[in-house]
């Protein structure tokens, strides 16, 4: 998937499963779109996203 972050393999981009939460969809609903997908994995998937837009601290450079 050219280096796009995915659920477990499946080839379904985690940006897929954030956005499908986010349009409001529940768990059930994201799990018949993709029955090959668990429950646990729209939790991981949201964890993933989470983590990647958490504020990171970076080092002060003296001018």
């Amino acid at each position: 998937m050219g280096g796009v972050p995915c659920v477990r393999g499946l080839r379904i981009p985690v940006a897929t499963i954030v956005g499908m939460v986010a349009e409001g969809m529940s768990e059930a609903e994201i799990l018949r779109a993709y029955p090959d997908l668990k429950r646990e994995d729209i939790r991981e998937a949201l964890r993933y996203a989470a983590e990647a837009v958490k504020e990171r601290e970076l080092p002060l450079v003296a001018p």
